[in-house]
C-alpha cells in the first residue's frame, strides 16, 4: 500500500480492504461517469507505460485490468452519486464539451428523467 508508514498489511489484508482510505473506480456509484476513465489514461499514461487499453465502450483490455482513484486519507469514506437532473447534466455536458445525447447515454444509470 505504501501510504501510512505505521501501517504494516499482509496481502491478506489488503485484500479484504483493511487499510486507511477509499478507492473509488469509474462506473461505480461515488464515480459513475465511466468517460473519466479517458482523462485518467491521458494523465498517466497507461497505454504507453502500462499496455492497457480502452475500448470504444471504455472497458480495460487485458480484462484483468483495474483502475481507480485512491485516497488514503483515514477519514476518507465511500459514498453514492444519487440521481441527477437534466439540468446539471447540461451543465456537466458543456463542461466536458460533449454533447447532451452523449453525456445523457454515459449517465444514464442516474438520470432521474427520461432521455428525449
Amino acid at each position: 500500500w505504501g501510504y501510512v508508514k505505521e501501517e504494516s498489511l499482509s496481502e491478506s489484508d489488503l485484500l479484504k480492504i483493511k487499510y486507511d482510505g477509499i478507492r473509488p473506480a469509474p462506473g461505480y456509484p461515488s464515480q459513475p461517469d465511466h468517460t473519466e476513465k479517458t482523462s485518467m489514461w491521458e494523465s498517466i499514461k497507461a497505454q504507453e507505460l502500462a499496455g492497457i487499453e480502452l475500448s470504444d465502450s471504455l472497458s480495460m483490455m487485458p480484462a484483468s485490468s483495474v483502475s481507480a482513484l485512491v485516497f488514503a486519507h483515514p477519514e476518507s469514506q465511500y459514498f453514492a452519486v444519487g440521481q441527477i437532473g437534466k439540468d446539471q447534466v447540461t451543465s456537466y455536458a458543456e463542461r466536458k464539451k460533449y454533447e447532451l445525447s452523449k453525456m445523457e447515454r454515459w449517465l444514464s444509470p442516474i438520470l432521474n428523467y427520461e432521455r428525449d
